[in-house]
C-alpha cells in the first residue's frame, strides 16, 4: 500500500473516531436530558392528581346495553381452598396528604412571588365540643405548614346567630381571606342553614352551597368547590388505583358534609351507588354485597365484619370520640368500622386516625388555594 493510501486510511480513522472530550459532553447531556424528562413525568402526574376533570370523572354519556349480559363466572369447586391467608392493604391517608400539601406548599410559594399575596383561610368555631376543637386545631396547623394565613373566630356556645353571621360577614368582606368556613355542628339553638347561606358563594370552600351542591348534581356543570370530605374519598381510591367504573358502592350515611356529595362525585365516575341512612330496613344485606363500602354514620365500631364482601374496600370516614384516660386529651377517636373483624375480610381499609381526615384538611387547603388562584387570575380553579 503506498503512502498516499496509508494517510488517507489514518485520516478517515480519526475521523470516525470521536475523542474523548465529545463522549463526555454528550453523556452529560444526555443525563441532563433523562433528568428533565423525569421531572416533566412528574410534574405531569402533579397536574394529572390536581385536574378537575380527574376527580369530577370521565364524561361519558348514559348507553344502556339492550342485549342479555354476560353469564355469571361458575363458581369455584367446593374444594377450592386458597393456599396463602388473604392479605388487606391500610390505604395511607397520611402519605397522601404530605404529597398533595407539598404541592400546595409550592404553589402557594410561587403565587406570594408572583402577587406579593397568600391564600387566607377563615374559621368561626362555637362552643366547646371536643372533636370541633381538635378538627380546628389541625385544620390552622395545615395552614401553617404550607404557608397558608388562618384566621379563628371563636364564640361562645351560648351566643346569637346574629353575632355568628357577623363573624361570617367580617371574613367575606375581608379581600385576605379567600375561604370562609363554620365548624359543624353548631349547638342546637341555632339554624345551621341560615348560618351557612351567609357565606359567600366564592369563598365556600366547604362546598355546603345551594349551588355548589347543584353544579355537582349535574354532569354537565362544574361546581366552585367540592365537600372536602368527598374529595378525599375519592382521591384515596384514585390513589390507591382502585377502578369505579361499574362498581357497587355502598354509602352509609347521606349527611351534605358526606354522604350527599360523595355519592353525586362517584356517580361522575359511572359507580353503582347505594346510600344507606338510619331507615334502611336491611343496611347489613346491602353493604355485603358491595366492592366499596365508604362509612360516614358516626356510629363507632357499626360496621362489623359479617357486613363486608370478602375483598371489598373500605373507607372509614367515621372518627368518634371514646373516652381514653391514658389519651393527652382524655379521649381518642375510632371510626365507624370495626377494624379488627374488617381487617380479615377487607383488601383494601383506611385506619382512624390516618387514613381520611389528614387528606380532608389537604382538600381544604387545597380549595382555598384555588380560591385565591381564581383571585388573582393566576389560574382556572382545579376542584
Amino acid at each position: 500500500m503506498g503512502a498516499a493510501a496509508v494517510a488517507l486510511l489514518a485520516a478517515t480513522r480519526r475521523r470516525s473516531t470521536p475523542p474523548v472530550t465529545s463522549l463526555l459532553s454528550r453523556a452529560v447531556r444526555g443525563l441532563h436530558e433523562a433528568t428533565a424528562a423525569a421531572e416533566e413525568d412528574r410534574a405531569r402526574a402533579r397536574r394529572r392528581r390536581s385536574s378537575s376533570s380527574r376527580l369530577l370523572g370521565p364524561d361519558i354519556s348514559d348507553t344502556w346495553d339492550p342485549s342479555p349480559r354476560a353469564a355469571a363466572r361458575p363458581p369455584p369447586p367446593r374444594d377450592y381452598a386458597v393456599d396463602c391467608e388473604p392479605t388487606v392493604t391500610i390505604i395511607d391517608g397520611k402519605s397522601i396528604a404530605e404529597d398533595i400539601r407539598l404541592q400546595i406548599s409550592e404553589e402557594v410559594r410561587q403565587m406570594k412571588n408572583a402577587v406579593g399575596h397568600v391564600p387566607g383561610l377563615a374559621v368561626v368555631l362555637v362552643g366547646d365540643r371536643r372533636d370541633s376543637q381538635s378538627y380546628v386545631r389541625f385544620k390552622v396547623k395545615g395552614c401553617e405548614e404550607v404557608g397558608i394565613k388562618s384566621l379563628l373566630a371563636e364564640l361562645p356556645g351560648n351566643c346569637t346567630e346574629d353575632e355568628v353571621v357577623d363573624s361570617v360577614a367580617r371574613f367575606n368582606d375581608d379581600p385576605s381571606v379567600h375561604g370562609v368556613l363554620v365548624q359543624l355542628p353548631l349547638p342546637q339553638h341555632m339554624d345551621e342553614e341560615k348560618i351557612l347561606n351567609t357565606i359567600s358563594l366564592d369563598k365556600d370552600v366547604d362546598g355546603f352551597h345551594p349551588l355548589n351542591v347543584g353544579n355537582l348534581a349535574l354532569r354537565s356543570r362544574k361546581p366552585l368547590f367540592v365537600s372536602c370530605a368527598a374529595k378525599a374519598c375519592l382521591e384515596l381510591l384514585l390513589q390507591s388505583g382502585i377502578d369505579l367504573m361499574g362498581k357497587h358502592v355502598t354509602i352509609i350515611g347521606r349527611s351534605k358534609v358526606v354522604g350527599l356529595p360523595t355519592s353525586l362525585l362517584l356517580q361522575r365516575h359511572h359507580a353503582t351507588v347505594s346510600v344507606i341512612h338510619a331507615f334502611t330496613a336491611n343496611p347489613e344485606e346491602i353493604t355485603r354485597e358491595s366492592d366499596i363500602v365508604i362509612s360516614a354514620a358516626g356510629v363507632a365500631n357499626l360496621v362489623r365484619g359479617s357486613w363486608l364482601k370478602q375483598g371489598a374496600v373500605v373507607i372509614d370516614v367515621g372518627t368518634n370520640p371514646v373516652e381514653d384516660p391514658d389519651s393527652d386529651y382524655g379521649y381518642r377517636l375510632t371510626g365507624d368500622v370495626c377494624f379488627e373483624e374488617a381487617v380479615t375480610v377487607a383488601s383494601a381499609i383506611t385506619p382512624v386516625p390516618g387514613g381520611v381526615g389528614p387528606v380532608t384538611i389537604a382538600m381544604l387547603l387545597a380549595n382555598t388555594l384555588d380560591s385565591a388562584k381564581r383571585v388573582y387570575g393566576l389560574s382556572d380553579s382545579t376542584p
